[in-house]
């Protein structure tokens, strides 16, 4: 499967993973992003209200914490 072209980018403003303006958790590029869903990530408390409030009046708020969009599964348990 093709990853998404837009995997890395604000799924409300569309600003890259990596830009300056982006938030981080705990503001360090090294712990990823700071805000993020079960459809992407997104780059600010702004972005992450307004997520929120469109989910909100769709009728499609998540029931539970998305996983961490960079928390790699293991391939193989023993």
């Amino acid at each position: 499967m093709l990853a998404r072209p837009d995997a890395y980018r604000c799924i409300e403003c569309g600003l890259p993973y990596l830009a300056p303006d982006f938030n981080y958790y705990h503001g360090m590029l090294e712990e990823g992003p700071a805000y993020w869903t079960d459809r992407g990530l997104l780059c600010s408390p702004q972005c992450s209200l307004a997520h929120h409030k469109k989910r909100r009046a769709e009728g499609t708020l998540p029931q539970e914490p998305a996983p961490d969009p960079f928390e790699v599964p293991p391939l193989f348990r023993r």
